[in-house]
């Protein structure tokens, strides 16, 4: 298979794909290392190959970005950050395994239950599966390998087929710092049906999955009985501008949150209601802002926004905003591509609540705004989709703020941020269609662990 720049399409690399029996392999041999519960990692070797992962990642940091940059069309500054968050988590599991134990069963309470003594421990939930995205190639797999190592779980991850590079060479730093092969495989498919039969397999305690809702909700479907799941898909995220803010403070993080990698953030910045009020004065700040997004190479150092991820995702949104422009919509800026794989950072003003726009998710760099006169209007348009993930309000007052921010449907909300702010360590889940279950390092971490009770009599 081969894998290309997604700013040019040159080749980067040629890698061999699994087939049906290295998957059937990888699968038993993952299973035998879990059953043999004898042979499982004690925590404090997790924590010296956690800490030497650590030190392996903060070596090779700036060609991780490089690769991140070449591969996933993520701009070289922004990949330098997404390098070091990879080490924070890192670090962060390490912390949190610290801390990782089951607790006390209160006994004697009864008659029955007179001398007893019962506490919980915490063991590895089993074989974990691991389905990973394009956009974030680095840190995404720390999300979803780091926990596994961290409790002791065998885990394979398959990386999105554009960008493996990140995916395999992490691994080969995952071994590099003393965890026996066994324990952390990749698997490259590229075969859907393969794929599926990896993550439904019997062998399989817990499907990680990061991707389209579409694909995420079927395979949840399909997995076999007992087996687990967490979901990260996507939403329309959405901002509401009050008319108390200034306006010149809130410019640059909403740009930031709206047009990071291109909008391929699954809590991207896409819906903005602004106050009627400051609609006029908002519009043109804003997009004399995104006019001025240096926009290119992604390896280059002031590279502001780079590519989409594939040349069929600029022809998709740009059909979406034709669609919204040719139903009523207003372009205020952008709105063509600029070449085969870049789309020009855009805003469309008032499209119709009918549009793909304003009811799907873009996963582009386009934003929609949409005028508001009172902010209850303003919230039931931004909870009227059937998905819910991170949402924003920007105001002055902090009346508003918090009326707000209890009444939007929304796992998390920012205030006076942009909805693409995330930190590690912090809960990370979407709602309704947006996914299942809680992502972030501590929290992945409980989910792939499960409670054994031991109850003594004396």
């Amino acid at each position: 298979m081969l894998v290309r720049q997604a700013f040019d399409g040159a080749e980067i690399a040629e890698i061999q794909v699994d087939g049906e029996a290295s998957v059937a392999a990888k699968l038993d041999r993952a299973t035998r290392c879990f059953a043999d519960r004898a042979g499982w990692l004690p925590p404090y070797r997790r924590i010296e190959i956690l800490r030497n992962l650590a030190r392996l990642l903060e070596r090779e940091s700036d060609a991780l970005a490089m690769l991140i940059a070449r591969e996933g069309g993520k701009p070289l500054a922004d990949a330098r950050i997404e390098t070091a968050r990879s080490i924070n988590g890192v670090q962060s599991a390490i912390g949190d395994l610290e801390h990782l134990a089951g607790r006390e069963v209160p006994m004697g309470l009864t008659p029955a239950s007179q001398d007893r003594w019962a506490f919980t421990t915490k063991e590895p939930i089993g074989v974990v599966a691991a389905i990973s995205a394009f956009n974030h190639p680095l840190n995404l797999i720390v999300h979803q390998v780091v926990p596994a190592i961290a409790t002791g779980c065998p885990v394979i991850i398959k990386p999105a087929n554009t960008t493996p590079l990140c995916c395999l060479r992490f691994v080969e730093l995952v071994h590099e710092a003393g965890l026996p092969p066994e324990w952390c495989q990749t698997l490259i498919l590229e075969d859907n049906v393969l794929a599926e039969r990896f993550v439904t397999s019997p062998s399989v305690a817990f499907l990680s999955f990061i991707g389209s809702a579409k694909v995420g909700w079927y395979l949840r479907s399909k997995l076999a009985p007992g087996t687990r799941c967490a979901l990260e898909h996507g939403g329309a995220a959405p901002v509401i501008v009050d008319r108390s803010v200034q306006i010149d403070a809130i410019i640059d993080p909403l740009v930031k949150g709206a047009y990071y990698h291109a909008g391929q953030v699954c809590v991207s910045v896409q819906r903005i209601f602004v106050h009627a009020a400051i609609m006029p004065q908002f519009v043109e700040q804003l997009t004399e802002r995104v006019r001025a997004l240096r926009v290119g190479d992604p390896t280059l150092p002031d590279t502001e926004m780079g590519p989409l991820i594939l040349p069929r995702e600029v022809d998709r949104v740009a059909a979406w905003v034709t669609e919204a422009r040719e139903a009523g919509g207003t372009i205020a800026t952008g709105g063509a591509p600029i070449s085969e794989r870049v789309y020009a950072p855009t805003i469309v003003v008032k499209p119709p609540t009918r549009a793909k726009l304003s009811s799907e998710e873009i996963f582009g760099p386009v934003t929609c705004i949409y005028p508001f006169g009172d902010l209850d209007e303003a919230i039931a348009q931004a909870n009227s989709l059937p998905f819910a993930f991170q949402a924003s309000v920007f105001a002055g007052s902090m009346d508003i703020a918090m009326r707000a921010a209890r009444l939007l449907d929304a796992s998390t909300i920012l205030i006076n941020d942009h909805t693409a702010f995330r930190v590690d360590w912090m809960p990370f889940a979407g709602r309704r269609q947006s996914g299942y279950g809680v992502g972030g390092i501590p929290y992945t971490m409980h989910d792939m662990t499960q409670e054994k009770m031991i109850v003594l009599r004396y």
